[in-house]
């Protein structure tokens, strides 16, 4: 008899709810979002308030929270998503942020920011890294959490972010893993070590350089490696 064929595990779809308040944006990118392989969305709601009925039914993997809700703060309604359902994420999207808006955001959680003029390859990329794990920043938003930054660690009069601060050896090549941006299950991978390993040297990174997120440490690297290009 011909042994039994394995059959590889299918994986999951990407779950996903949209709160956006212009209802031609949202039906679109509902039906686009559901033409992906390994995507689908679950609901969309136009104001937050909506949303939190919506949640008593189905709980998504991402959420897309239009930055500029008119009738709702778009920054408190992300730090409440996340904190009721912190094994999801959320992805801001609109007009590009304020720079102090943007590390707000970060620091309510969010782990993403598709702007307006993102093509649509950008976006689906967001959603996936997102999604595995990982977070992402445009460019154009790199420069601007970073003098939010270093603006607030002058007020504080503090030297954290010098280059000769304590961090290990190991510490820095997951600092680099995750400028490259990989989720903390990749560099598990990629260092050969246990992904709550990962976790840990991720959280004793963000306390020595006194940051909030992994977005803020990426914010943080980039620039310095752009600055350290510019002194060549």
């Amino acid at each position: 008899m011909a042994p039994d064929s394995v059959v590889a595990p299918v994986a999951a779809p990407i779950t996903l709810a949209l709160v956006e308040d212009n209802r031609l944006l949202r039906d679109g990118l509902t039906t686009l979002i559901d033409l992906q392989e390994g995507m689908r969305v679950l609901w969309g709601s136009a104001d937050a308030a909506e949303a939190r009925q919506l949640l008593a039914k189905d709980k998504p993997d991402v959420f897309l929270v239009d930055a500029g809700l008119a009738t709702e703060d778009s920054l408190r309604l992300t730090a409440e998503l996340r904190a009721e359902m912190p094994g999801s994420r959320v992805i801001l999207m609109g007009l590009l942020p304020h720079q102090d808006d943007v590390a707000e955001y970060v620091r309510a959680g969010a782990s993403g920011f598709a702007l307006k003029d993102a093509t649509v390859e950008d976006l689906l990329s967001t959603i996936r890294t997102v999604a595995a794990g990982g977070e992402v920043l445009p460019s154009r938003l790199i420069t601007s959490l970073f003098s939010h930054l270093a603006a607030h660690n002058q007020e504080e009069d503090s030297d954290r972010h010098r280059d000769g601060i304590n961090v290990t050896d190991r510490e820095r090549e997951v600092i680099a893993l995750l400028v490259d941006g990989m989720s903390n299950r990749e560099i598990a991978a990629k260092l050969d070590i246990a992904v709550h390993t990962v976790k840990s040297h991720v959280h004793n990174i963000l306390e020595k350089l006194a940051l909030h997120s992994r977005l803020e440490i990426v914010a943080l690297m980039r620039e310095k490696r752009g600055a350290r290009k510019g002194t060549r």
